[in-house]
């Protein structure tokens, strides 16, 4: 007992302390802190449960903006909070409030710091790292089912004591407190109904031109002669399908972006050869016959509608830059075997801010992108993507009645060379060799894009992607366009000619050497006055469709032949090139004659008036062809073969041997049509030509001082 106190005197003493802290306790709830801390923390606790649980809008990207920017804000507050609030109860004994508000503090703090991981990757990453994801989401979860309880029981315990008179104060201040909150959260969702109202977006338009006309009566296929349409069945929006740079400067998918930009899907619709060949079509059959092209060379430009009657561009500015576009290619839904562009395109859902101007606008939709990439993924990351059919809904072509108005005729069809090959063993994934696993290797990456764990041989966090670059046959193209990466890209393209490029992943199932070999094969030895016959094999060792495949009327592969004795002096050539750059007659040569319905040969790629083929020659997968030459030696009569040639005596006069070197030669176009499409162009006088194989052999001439 204190001295001069009496018993009633300490205990009013005591009580007016009780009163105090009461007092203090009662006016925290009412703290601005607090009010601000717990108003923000409520928001975001339920703009994260709306972006996981919502689907994908306007309303839910504002909310992850929104959701951001009060999640920045609320961090220092909240320690502030934190920090005092654990001062200040630290010592109390522990029990159930005590331990769910630890329990709260740890979660908060893990949202926090998880959160500001997530902000910074979005904003200046490539992509969200899933553990971070993961954790940000596994905490919010844990701070709603501990903050909840951690509350509950306070205001259930205060309740509870509410017939004591020392307890109106504080319920009064818990009942401000629950407003003040309340008021606090419908303030912050006010500026997400503002932010959506005063977003702006830009309007597109999914319906085709008024003037838009059909072929014949093909209402239920409005982009007849092609066979593909759209979900809707309508026209899309030529920005909905283009921007492909957006994809490449968004910091995310830049390394498949560069290997795209020197590609053939990049310039299907740019290829000058192609463009000239469509616009004849289009002076010829009219504008609307060119939706024909447009499937697999311009699918921008086929669904805006812009190949449209009395159309002389046949093209837009972003079908002509962009060709097969990322969005064009990723947004197919669904195909069929059928070809000729024989799929159904989806109707792209672009994020807010995509498709506007601006710096401020691209880093937004990046960020929305990367922060809630759902979308995205389940946009352009389809299964079908990895199917030989889906390749197979644009190589493969043929001509029908529409066209030709005569009939069907097949064209080009990697498709069913692959199908019926000896690459392809059904439901058999360690044998089998598809489109993808040639045509777009794995390369080591850092791409968002790297990793599948769907494919066979492949894992989530294998570091690498399939190249983009789509590597073929056309060395030509990139440089006389002179895209970027051009010179890279063709010599990439001749290595794939040759063989000389590596694929490891599939190095145990597919066969080495160049794609096609070829091999002399001669006598080992000869007189002079003997008949010289020899043959050169022709393999299709690599490719999974036929060798040469493609527009055989265009393309030339053919055999170089030169024959000399030892001291190099030459004693027959074939295959060689003239003065303008044409292949000599008699060359042993890969192609296709179409004609006409009069006979006429198809020679400018004219295939609009094909009815037929009169002549064509390649090689199907793993099968071999067969040059056969004779070289008629002086003073002997010979027997004719499939060449057969007379060679002057005074070539092989004195000669002791004839060395044979042969050469599989492979240009992408003709030199007819170079000089038809070219005509003024002495830049492009002629196509690049890229010696597929080499082989050689000598053949001794014995007995050589004989005479008959």
């Amino acid at each position: 007992m204190l001295p001069g106190k009496t018993g009633v005197q300490l205990e009013g003493i005591s009580m007016v302390i009780r009163n105090r802290e009461n007092s203090k306790n009662d006016s925290k709830w009412t703290r601005p802190l607090l009010i601000l801390v717990s108003g923000f923390l409520i928001f975001e606790i339920i703009t994260g449960l709306i972006i996981y649980f919502l689907p994908f809008s306007i309303s839910t990207q504002v909310s992850i903006i929104i959701h951001t920017v009060i999640g920045i804000a609320f961090c220092i507050p909240y320690l502030i909070y934190q920090v005092q609030h654990w001062l200040a109860y630290r010592h109390r004994p522990l029990n159930e409030i005590k331990l769910t508000g630890y329990i709260s503090m740890i979660s908060a703090l893990a949202a926090i710091l998880s959160g500001l991981v997530i902000t910074w990757q979005a904003l200046f990453g490539s992509v969200v790292n899933t553990t971070w994801d993961r954790i940000h989401l596994l905490a919010t979860f844990m701070l709603l089912a501990s903050v909840l309880p951690h509350l509950g029981l306070i205001l259930t315990r205060d309740y509870k004591a509410r017939k004591n008179p020392q307890m109106k104060s504080r319920l009064r201040s818990e009942k401000a407190y629950g407003i003040n909150n309340l008021l606090a959260v419908l303030a912050q969702f006010a500026l997400v109904l503002l932010f959506i109202y005063a977003f702006d977006p830009v309007q597109i338009n999914n319906k085709l031109p008024e003037d838009y006309h059909h072929l014949n009566d093909s209402k239920n296929r409005p982009f007849a002669p092609s066979l593909a349409t759209t979900t809707t069945g309508e026209g899309i929006d030529d920005r909905l399908l283009g921007g492909s740079e957006s994809c490449t400067t968004s910091g995310c998918h830049s390394e498949i972006g560069k290997e795209w930009e020197a590609s053939a899907h990049r310039y299907a619709a740019e290829d000058p050869i192609f463009r000239a060949i469509q616009k004849t079509m289009g002076e010829q059959k009219g504008p609307i016959s060119t939706r024909y092209c447009g499937g697999c060379h311009d699918p921008i430009s086929l669904f805006s509608g812009t190949k449209n009657l009395f159309s002389d561009s046949l093209t837009n500015k972003s079908g002509l830059n962009e060709g097969i576009s990322c969005v064009s290619c990723h947004a197919v839904k669904q195909v069929d075997v059928s070809g000729n562009a024989d799929y159904v395109m989806a109707l792209p859902e672009r994020y807010m801010f995509e498709l506007k101007d601006g710096k401020a606008a691209k880093a937004i939709s990046d960020f929305l992108i990367r922060a809630y990439p759902q979308k995205h993924v389940e946009s352009y990351q389809r299964p079908l993507l990895k199917t030989p059919e889906f390749c197979g809904s644009c190589h493969k072509q043929y001509i029908d009645e529409e066209i030709n108005n005569v009939g069907w005729v097949q064209l080009q069809n990697q498709y069913d060379n692959w199908r019926k090959s000896r690459w392809n063993h059904p439901k058999q994934p360690m044998k089998t060799i598809e489109c993808r696993e040639c045509h777009m290797p794995l390369v080591d990456s850092n791409d968002p894009a790297s990793g599948d764990p769907l494919d066979y041989n492949r894992s989530k966090d294998d570091a690498r992607h399939r190249s983009h670059r789509f590597l073929g046959a056309n060395q030509m193209v990139p440089g006389m366009l002179d895209l970027p990466g051009a010179e890279e890209h063709e010599k990439l393209t001749e290595q794939w000619l040759r063989g000389d490029f590596e694929i490891p992943e599939i190095a145990d199932k597919w066969v080495s050497g160049p794609s096609v070999p070829i091999e002399i094969m001669a006598p080992s030895s000869i007189t002079p006055d003997s008949d010289f016959d020899f043959n050169v094999t022709i393999t299709n060792n690599k490719a999974g469709h036929n060798f040469p495949t493609g527009p055989l009327d265009m393309i030339q592969a053919w055999l170089q032949i030169v024959v000399t004795d030892q001291d190099g002096n030459r004693i027959f050539t074939s295959g060689m090139l003239d003065k303008n750059y044409f292949i000599e007659p008699g060359t042993f040569i890969f192609k296709a004659e179409p004609v006409d319905q009069y006979g006429n040969v198809i020679d400018q790629h004219n295939l609009w008036e094909m009815v037929g083929v009169r002549y064509s020659r390649a090689i199907y997968p793993g099968h071999s062809d067969n040059a056969q030459y004779t070289i008629t030696l002086p003073d002997s009569a010979g027997a004719r073969r499939s060449v057969a040639l007379i060679v002057d005596s005074n070539k092989v006069s004195g000669a002791s041997s004839l060395h044979i070197t042969a050469r599989l030669q492979y240009r992408k176009i003709n030199q007819y049509l170079m000089n038809l499409i070219f005509e003024d162009q002495q830049k492009h006088s002629t196509a690049p030509i890229t010696t597929l194989s080499i082989d050689s052999t000598t053949v001794p001439i014995v007995d050589l001082h004989s005479t008959r």
